[in-house]
């Protein structure tokens, strides 16, 4: 385990160079363009991009040993930033102002290949998991991922706007070459105990293979009901992407708003010490189910009343159950998922999970704009609810996250007593007697 928590760290130091890359060309793009369709567009290319590439790098994972294709992950990170840097510092006066300006664009897309390719890793880190971490121990192993995740955004959240206020791209380019660079280093010493990569034939192909991931996740009884369920999962949680900024600074200025994302982000860290420290309990499926319980309920409940100090109580919550359900799920999988497979099943989920975030995103802000903020503004709503859920565009933007954690809380509840969920409960206890 002590490689574990050294890889650990080290895939926390990768994480957060290039999240703040992605952080400052967002920032950076908006100040120098006023455009909100520029930092739209970059957000929309980095979704589907990471939707799209799951299928692939799984493919990857499984099919090369997992230090390799981390390495090479961090390598066209590494080159991408240079090359980023080399653009910013040739580019002519002015060249970044303009919204449709391709220096920008060229600048934006060099940055995003290494930033959407690091991905590797996060689809890498739960099979290492499988492999290092003895079955009793890999629930607390996955909470420890999930604190690390809350550190990288903690730490992001906070220095890359400092980055770019002081100084543009130029030193955000030039540390993230630098750590680029100590993360390889580092990692090339870091023993991972994967002396063969495994391909069998009841396991399918190498490559991609779409159709045996497809196999293997459908033969688990269950397994296929668990990722439409957090796809399904995803389509509400892009309400939250699409919204939760607009609503915020509809309560609070934006300096306020952003250092009480950096307190808020301290959820993410505590919630993965409590797993790492006590585990799911029993049944990794039944503490998924009740995560999602909790986060829907409060979802429902925490822009009821337009207050900061609710809004951030919910928040907190929310965030801090959040890694439970990231970690069941990885728990799930690496116990019923053959290690050979788990790279490709890791990458599809990934992708058939995350596609549906942008979409809602793309969905729920024209819906938002032109049903939901006229309905409470000068709408029926008004008469409706207005007398106690209050009027305006701040409380239109209330109800849609109102509406999303009602729906979410319902289909939660009823999937925790399916078929599917029982037959899964069943295939994951019985698995390996």
């Amino acid at each position: 385990m002590r490689n574990f928590y050294h890889l650990l760290i080290n895939s926390v130091i990768s994480s957060i160079t290039n999240f703040t890359v992605w952080f400052a060309i967002t920032f950076f793009s908006y100040l120098q363009t006023q455009s909100v369709l520029v930092t739209g567009l970059i957000s929309g290319f980095y979704l589907v991009a990471t939707a799209i590439s799951g299928f692939w790098f799984g493919s990857l994972v499984d099919n090369h040993h997992k230090k390799n294709i981390m390495l090479l992950s961090s390598l066209v990170s590494l080159i991408s930033f240079s090359v980023g840097l080399v653009i910013y510092l040739t580019a002519a006066p002015g060249s970044f102002t303009n919204q449709s300006s391709p220096t920008l664009w060229f600048l934006i897309m060099t940055l995003m290949v290494g930033i959407v390719v690091s991905g590797i890793r996060n689809i890498a880190l739960p099979t290492i998991v499988t492999i290092i971490a003895p079955e009793p121990e890999r629930d607390k192993a996955n909470g420890l991922v999930g604190t690390a995740s809350g550190i990288s955004f903690l730490v992001t959240s906070v220095i890359s706007g400092l980055l770019v206020g002081s100084s543009g791209m130029y030193w955000v380019l030039i540390l993230s070459i630098i750590f680029s660079l100590l993360t390889i280093f580092d990692l090339w010493f870091i023993p991972i105990p994967e002396n063969n990569i495994v391909h069998t034939a009841e396991h399918g192909q190498k490559g991609v293979d779409i159709k045996g991931t497809i196999k293997i996740i459908s033969s688990t009884p269950g397994f296929t009901a668990l990722i439409l369920f957090t796809t399904f999962n995803n389509f509400l949680g892009g309400v939250f992407m699409a919204l939760m900024d607009a609503y915020g600074l509809s309560l609070v200025s934006v300096q306020v708003w952003g250092l009480l994302w950096g307190f808020l982000s301290t959820g993410f860290i505590i919630g993965g010490l409590i797993i790492a420290k006590f585990g799911l309990g029993k049944s990794p499926i039944k503490t998924l189910f009740t995560a999602n319980i909790i986060i829907w309920a409060i979802s429902a409940i925490f822009t009821i009343y337009p207050s900061i100090i609710l809004l951030t109580i919910g928040l907190f919550i929310y965030i801090t159950v959040v890694p439970y359900i990231e970690a069941s799920e990885q728990t799930i999988i690496q116990k019923v998922v053959p290690v050979e497979r788990q790279g490709r099943v890791f990458g599809f989920a990934h992708s058939v999970e995350q596609s549906a975030s942008p979409l809602t995103s793309f969905l729920i802000g024209p819906l938002t704009q032109f049903v939901f903020i006229p309905f409470m503004t000068t709408g029926a709503g008004v008469d409706l609810i207005g007398g106690w859920f209050g009027t305006g565009p701040g409380r239109g933007i209330a109800l849609v996250f109102t509406v999303a954690g009602t729906i979410g809380l319902i289909v939660t509840i009823f999937a925790s007593r399916s078929r599917s969920t029982h037959l899964l409960s069943v295939a994951y206890e019985n698995h390996g007697k």
